[in-house]
C-alpha cells in the first residue's frame, strides 16, 4: 500500500488544514467542502489526515467496521456474534473512501450479490461503498457534478447515520455514519443548496502565488515521490505531535465551556448575515469549540468564532443583489462589525 504524503508536510493551505481539524475533532461538525483550482493538495490533505489519525478499534471481520464498544451501533452480523459471546475486535486505519463520478446507485449503497443468487440461489447483499466508509472519510471529488439521484440519497444517509436497502426481496439496515469530504472547481458549476448546507464547513483553495512557497511545494513533493520512506520517517515527529494535539482535544471536547456571550455572539451574527434556520450557529458553535480545543483554551471566545465563521456561514449566505462581495468577504465584514461593537 502507497505511503500517504504527511499531512504536516504540506505547504501552506491553513485554512483547509485547520478546518480538516476541526472535523477530525469533532465529526458532527458536518463535514468540508473544499472549492478551488485543481492541484491545490485537496486528496492529498484527505489522505494525510486520515493517514495521520489513529487506528480505530473494529470488529473482526466486519464489512461496515462496526465499534466493538458500541453495540447500539451494530450491524445485524454484529448484533449476532455478541449475542453468541463471540464477538472479536481488531485495529483497523480509519477508512477513507472515494466516490467517483458515474459511480451508480448499486455500487454506492450496495446491491444483491449475482454470483450467489446465480450459483447458490441465495438472496445475499454485496455491501456497497457507505458500508466501507462507516466511522471514516467519504470523499467526493467534483462534488458539484454529482448526480442528483446520488445527492438525494447521501442527504439521507447523512442525515440518519444509517444506510436502508429494500430492493429484489433484499432488506437490510447498517450504520453508515462518516466524515463527508467534498472538493470541486467552482467554474464547473455549482453544488445544490441541499448538498452545499449539508456540509458543516467550507473552505476556498487557491493555487499560491509567491515564489518561495512554489517552490518548497514542489521540492517536498519531488522528495517525497524519491523516497517516500524516508521523507515520511523525516515528519514522523511532527505527524506525532500533530496526533496528540487531536487526540487531546478530543478528550478535552466534552468539558469546553461555551460561555452565553459567545452564544450570543454566534446568533448575532447569524443574524446579521440573514442565514437560514439554524444549522449554520450550531455549526459555528462547534466549529469553535473544536477550536478552543485545538487551542489548549479551556472556554469558547469571540477569537475563535471569528476564526471559524468564514467556514461555516460562508456557504450558507443568499446571494445580495445589492452586495457585489463574495460570501467570505461579507462574512469577514459583519464579524468585524460585530466584534468592533
Amino acid at each position: 500500500m502507497a505511503l500517504p504524503f504527511p499531512f504536516s508536510a504540506i505547504v501552506g493551505q491553513d485554512d483547509m488544514k485547520l478546518a480538516f481539524g476541526i472535523a477530525a475533532v469533532d465529526p458532527s461538525v458536518g463535514g468540508v467542502l473544499v472549492f478551488g483550482d485543481r492541484g491545490t493538495g485537496k486528496s492529498t490533505a484527505v489522505r494525510a489526515l486520515a493517514a495521520l489519525l489513529p487506528k480505530i478499534s473494529v470488529v473482526l471481520g466486519c464489512v461496515y467496521n462496526c465499534d466493538p464498544g458500541k453495540p447500539e451501533r451494530h450491524c445485524e452480523a454484529c448484533q449476532g456474534l455478541k449475542a453468541k459471546g463471540k464477538l472479536k475486535s481488531q485495529t483497523a486505519p480509519v477508512p477513507v473512501v472515494d466516490l467517483p463520478l458515474g459511480a451508480t446507485e448499486d455500487r454506492v449503497v450496495g446491491a444483491l450479490n449475482l454470483e450467489r443468487a446465480l450459483s447458490m440461489g441465495e438472496k445475499a447483499f454485496e455491501p456497497g461503498l457507505l458500508a466501507r466508509a462507516n466511522r471514516g472519510f467519504l470523499y467526493i471529488d467534483e462534488a458539484n457534478l454529482l448526480e442528483d439521484h446520488l445527492v438525494d440519497l447521501l442527504l439521507d444517509v447523512a442525515a440518519s447515520g444509517e444506510n436502508v436497502i429494500e430492493r429484489e426481496g433484499l432488506s437490510v439496515r447498517h450504520p453508515a455514519r462518516f466524515v463527508l469530504i467534498g472538493s470541486g472547481n467552482p467554474e464547473e458549476g455549482e453544488l445544490r443548496p441541499q448538498l452545499l448546507d449539508r456540509f458543516g464547513l467550507a473552505v476556498d483553495v487557491k493555487t499560491p502565488t509567491d515564489i518561495p512557497t512554489r517552490i518548497e511545494v514542489v521540492k517536498r513533493r519531488e522528495a517525497f515521490e524519491r523516497d517516500p520512506e524516508g521523507f515520511t520517517k523525516k515528519w514522523n515527529a511532527e505527524e506525532r505531535k500533530l496526533q496528540r494535539k487531536i487526540l487531546a482535544a478530543r478528550e478535552a471536547l466534552g468539558a469546553i465551556v461555551t460561555p452565553d456571550a459567545a452564544l450570543e455572539s454566534a446568533a448575532r451574527l447569524c443574524v446579521a448575515l440573514g442565514t437560514d434556520g439554524l444549522r449554520g450557529e450550531l455549526t459555528l458553535i462547534r466549529a469553535a469549540r473544536a477550536l478552543a480545543c485545538l487551542e489548549g483554551d479551556a472556554r469558547v471566545a469571540d477569537a475563535h468564532l471569528r476564526r471559524v465563521a468564514p467556514f461555516a456561514l460562508s456557504h450558507r449566505l443568499r446571494r445580495n443583489p445589492l452586495d457585489d462581495a463574495g460570501s467570505t468577504v461579507r462574512v469577514e465584514r459583519a464579524v468585524n462589525e460585530l466584534f468592533a461593537a
